[in-house]
């Protein structure tokens, strides 16, 4: 089969692989219809998961049906439509009693990092029965992608740890992917004012288009200046960082009213200055986390009944073969105007 493997460092190639094959009797093999690239997989590539080994089939996001299941898999079969959670999850450990699915001591995070992944034309996943999500018939095959990753994501780390209320102010703090997500998903709880952040004209003015309230561009404009206009003074009662940089990270500790919620979903790749002299006696909460896709259920639901549309954010579409185009396109995202880049088989 055709699969994108990791040869290192800045090392792509499109290959020819074998074909996976059940390994254990929970495992399902799934022919994948889509897929997509993560800003996860630019990490990969550009060197912040040494533990990546060379020969890795990258992704972690997909649609398929299912090829073939072992033995003991027993809420799937044979041609039905999924989900493939970014998340593996064994069902019986002590995190995944908890719902914490990101910690399964025989899963969490390993598609496209410490097993084969998504972005090829099959893929095995471990655990099936708790890894995957049947399809409704009611929802299509690229909402049903953003189902993968991105929208929990941005609604469990972001809006459920940010505990977002009625009538908050919040902003979100970098308009890629993950925290358009947020803003999709942060209008369930009917916030007040919605301040979307970035430094790209473009991504802020559809934004707009999806819920924003508010936009500015935190690389020209005074952010403190507009946050305390729009607010008395006071500050927004959650900032969701959703970039995973020194400086965005920074930006939502300066932007925090007492008593509010910083709410960190963005990767980073080095450390950053906690202002501890200035946020101890403010009483926020700071929260960190991967994605455990406790909610997707909650949210197939959500996309079934058309209260949101996260197919919104896909805004180029490959072939499989042309996938190392997809990955330059989505790498430069400001110039090519790239949000989700959907690749299919």
């Amino acid at each position: 089969m055709k699969a994108l493997v990791y040869h290192g460092e800045h090392n792509i190639t499109l290959a020819d692989v074998s074909k996976p094959q059940i390994e254990k009797a929970t495992d399902a093999i799934v022919r994948i219809v889509h897929t997509t690239i993560c800003g996860t997989d630019l990490g990969i590539l550009k060197g912040k998961n040494p533990e990546v080994a060379s020969g890795r089939i990258l992704g972690h996001e997909g649609v398929g049906i299912i090829e073939e299941i072992g033995s003991g898999v027993a809420q799937f079969k044979k041609g039905d439509k999924v989900i493939i959670s970014c998340i593996t999850a064994c069902g019986s450990c002590i995190y995944c009693k908890k719902q914490m699915y990101a910690h399964c001591k025989d899963g969490g995070w390993i598609l496209g990092h410490l097993i084969d992944g998504t972005q090829a034309e099959y893929v095995r996943i471990p655990y099936a029965d708790n890894s995957l999500h049947k399809i409704p018939e009611t929802v299509d095959d690229e909402t049903a992608i953003m189902l993968s990753d991105i929208l929990p994501t941005g609604h469990e780390i972001g809006v459920q740890y940010g505990n977002v209320k009625p009538g908050d102010t919040i902003a979100i703090v970098g308009a890629g992917p993950v925290g358009m997500a947020a803003l999709l998903t942060a209008q369930f709880y009917s916030p007040a004012n919605i301040v979307m952040m970035d430094t790209d004209d473009n991504r802020l003015e559809f934004s707009k288009k999806l819920g924003a309230t508010h936009t500015i561009n935190s690389g020209t404009g005074d952010v403190a200046k507009f946050i305390n206009e729009l607010t008395d003074g006071e500050g927004v009662d959650v900032a969701i960082e959703a970039v995973g940089l020194p400086q965005t990270f920074d930006i939502c500790q300066h932007i925090i009213r007492p008593g509010g919620h910083i709410a960190n979903v963005g990767v980073h790749g080095k450390s950053v200055d906690f202002q501890i002299q200035e946020l101890w006696i403010k009483n926020i909460t700071l929260t960190t986390g991967l994605v455990n896709t406790n909610t997707v259920p909650m949210l197939l639901n959500a996309v079934a009944s058309k209260r949101i549309s996260p197919n919104k954010l896909i805004t180029h579409r490959f072939k499989l073969d042309q996938i190392l185009e997809a990955y330059e396109v989505f790498q430069n995202g400001a110039k090519e105007k790239a949000l989700k880049v959907l690749i299919s088989n």
